[in-house]
């Protein structure tokens, strides 16, 4: 029977009422109980690495949850987070690329309700996470929710209420869970026997995102400059810069790139990704300033990716070789 060691990070599934709303209090022993046809599937183990609200989630836990995964990678067969889904998209991004090329399954879950609900969707998500893990098919970071199987790098929350809270964004689904049956779309990822993953430690958090909106000035990009160390623009459809590269914008960017900052563009679309060859002002942009395009990544992979990229390099060069290099099929160009 294989070993699957669960790691509770908090939110709305380990949740009660605390009298000034929801609050993470359950335990991970508590959270198993909850689900005790989980024993039937693997020996597992848990431990709470941490008990917070998903809001209150960043780098220096995802740092965190990469260490307590390394720790422990030797032990077990496979990883279960439990996580609350207000950030959950951002944690399996950032996981995906801070343990890259993992022959383990490391999957993250969380629900829309406390598990100490009746009506529930905890149970069942806690349930098909550890079935994932324990398939020896299973590798690499994936979010288990609502009977899908999304890849780290493509999943987002769309729904701030409903049970289908996620998707994935431009990239078939890797499986779906039915009546407790593993259905794969993709084919799992070949890796040599004892093949180890890529971990790594550090990730850069000074990155800014400025989503534009019609009329907008670039004060505020100007004067950001000397607090962040990249930023990412969204901009509209696919892809284009207010002004055009003479414009008060592209002064900014220009004032950034000087400095040895990074800028990435990207749309405010959710499918189908930016071009900003397609028209003249984010053509002319391109052209004129080295700036990176995110394409098709979710806004949550293009932020991570760059944090991670920025945490092992500012070499621009390097920077931008590295956030095109695909991870988990995050960017497709």
């Amino acid at each position: 029977m294989r070993r699957i060691l669960m790691l509770a990070t908090g939110g709305t599934i380990a949740s009660k009422e605390s009298g000034h709303g929801l609050s993470p209090a359950i335990t991970s022993e508590e959270l198993l109980g909850y689900v005790p046809a989980v024993g039937e599937l693997c020996r597992v183990e848990a431990i709470q690495l941490m008990n917070l609200d998903s809001t209150n989630i960043g780098p220096s836990h995802w740092l965190e949850m990469a260490a307590a995964i390394r720790a422990r990678y030797g032990e077990y067969d496979g990883f279960v987070l439990t996580h609350g889904t207000d950030t959950m998209a951002y944690t399996a991004a950032a996981l995906s690329y801070l343990i890259q090329d993992s022959p383990k399954p490391i999957v993250i879950t969380g629900s829309q309700k406390s598990i100490c609900l009746h009506d529930t969707d905890a149970r069942m998500n806690l349930y098909n996470s550890f079935l994932y893990a324990c398939d020896r098919d299973s590798h690499d970071v994936s979010l288990v929710f609502d009977g899908k199987v999304i890849l780290g790098t493509r999943a987002r929350k769309e729904r701030t209420k409903s049970f289908n809270a996620f998707s994935s964004v431009d990239y078939p689904e890797a499986a779906v869970i039915r009546d407790g049956k593993l259905i794969r779309y993709l084919a799992p990822t070949a890796y040599a026997y004892g093949a180890e993953p890529v971990f790594y430690s550090s990730m850069e958090d000074r990155v800014l995102l400025l989503t534009l909106i019609p009329g907008m000035g670039a004060e505020a990009l100007r004067q950001l400059k000397n607090s962040y160390q990249a930023v990412i623009l969204q901009s509209f459809g696919v892809g284009g810069l207010p002004g055009g590269s003479g414009g008060a914008f592209a002064q900014a960017m220009e004032e950034w790139l000087e400095a040895g900052k990074t800028i990435v563009m990207m749309t405010q679309v959710p499918y189908e990704g930016s071009d900003m060859a397609v028209y003249q002002v984010g053509q002319q942009v391109k052209e004129k300033f080295q700036l990176m395009e995110a394409y098709n990544m979710t806004l949550e992979a293009a932020a991570t990716k760059l944090m991670w990229v920025l945490g092992q390099t500012n070499r621009p060069e390097q920077v931008r070789e590295l956030f095109y290099r695909p991870v988990q099929h995050d960017v497709i160009c």
